[in-house]
């Protein structure tokens, strides 16, 4: 035999031996040993006498690359993971409550989050700020703070707590310090606000005429959802909407904004200022009404996790 065949065979040998070591160690056994074997049946050449014999190994190079981009895969997952804030609390605007908030809450906790949600009383803005910071005292780490409509005065004023590590704004008012939610209101203003539906009690209480409800509050709702909206609507007291922001917390935390399409309680034009103003990260459901929120969960909860993907990096 002669001394080249004697050392491919040898060469040979040591291969296999190394590929059925890898064959016990693998779980995917079968392929990586017919990938170690079929190194032997690739192009095996040696040119002139003493030249170093080159070997194709192209499918092992092929695999290990995949295996190394898996582990990086997820390594980036887990820190991504991490990075992540858990904690969602929900806070309900004008007129409405907390159980608004199911088709968002659902979907929420099915993808493995926290989520609290505030029922504020609305009888004073105070009084609404008060309940939204009892439930982030409660809060077992960093939070995104989340309000529709009139709640998101109530979040800008309330987001200044440390746990809160982002806010999002559905539909919503966001006022600066020393501004007003009734003032803001005026640079777009809104079909409900031209309407006359807005009554009030002889206490000072506000609604929307049950019979316009569907039209300027939940115009993307079934006519029964809205109707049991409608006539259980949490009055609004009428000073809530002129309390002056003492500070704004998206001044000093990251920011979302989803604008209703075709929302008529806020004027969308509002809601758009309003991002661009704070350089909120901005988001359109086109044809959504105000209730957006119990309309579109799917959407919102969307923005709302990505809000918790990113929250914590932008407030490095």
């Amino acid at each position: 035999m002669n001394n080249s065949l004697k050392a491919r065979q040898e060469l040979r040998a040591r291969y296999l031996e190394r590929g059925s070591e890898h064959h016990r160690l693998s779980s995917n056994t079968q392929s990586y040993g017919r990938t170690v074997a079929d190194l032997y049946w690739l192009p095996i050449w040696s040119g002139r006498k003493n030249k170093p014999m080159k070997i194709k190994i192209r499918r092992i190079s092929q695999s290990l690359c995949i295996v190394l981009l898996l582990l990086t895969c997820g390594t980036l997952s887990a820190q991504s993971e991490k990075s992540r804030v858990r904690n969602i609390v929900l806070v309900h605007g004008a007129w409405a409550d907390g159980s608004g908030w199911k088709g968002v809450y659902d979907i929420l906790i099915e993808d493995g989050y926290k989520v609290s949600i505030v029922q504020e009383p609305e009888t004073s803005f105070k009084e609404d700020v008060a309940a939204t910071k009892r439930i982030l005292a409660l809060q077992d780490g960093p939070c995104i703070l989340v309000a529709h409509s009139y709640g998101g005065a109530v979040i800008t004023e309330a987001g200044t707590d440390p746990v809160v590590a982002g806010l999002v704004y559905v539909a919503a008012h966001m006022p600066d310090a020393g501004e007003k939610e009734s003032e803001d209101g005026k640079r777009f203003p809104s079909d409900l606000a031209k309407s006359g539906a807005i009554k009030k009690t002889p206490d000072g209480f506000t609604y929307i005429d049950p019979a316009q409800f569907h039209e300027f509050f939940a115009a993307d709702l079934p006519a029964d959802q809205a109707a049991f909206m409608a006539r259980s609507q949490v009055l609004n007291f009428a000073d809530n909407f002129s309390a002056t922001i003492t500070t704004a917390a998206w001044r000093s935390k990251p920011s979302w904004m989803l604008v209703a399409g075709s929302d008529r309680t806020i004027n969308p034009d509002l809601e758009r200022w309003y991002a661009e103003r704070a350089k909120s990260h901005k988001v359109e459901v086109a044809g959504a009404s105000h209730s957006v929120y119990a309309s579109r969960p799917k959407e919102v909860a969307a923005l709302i996790e990505e809000a918790a993907s990113h929250a914590l990096e932008k407030n490095l």
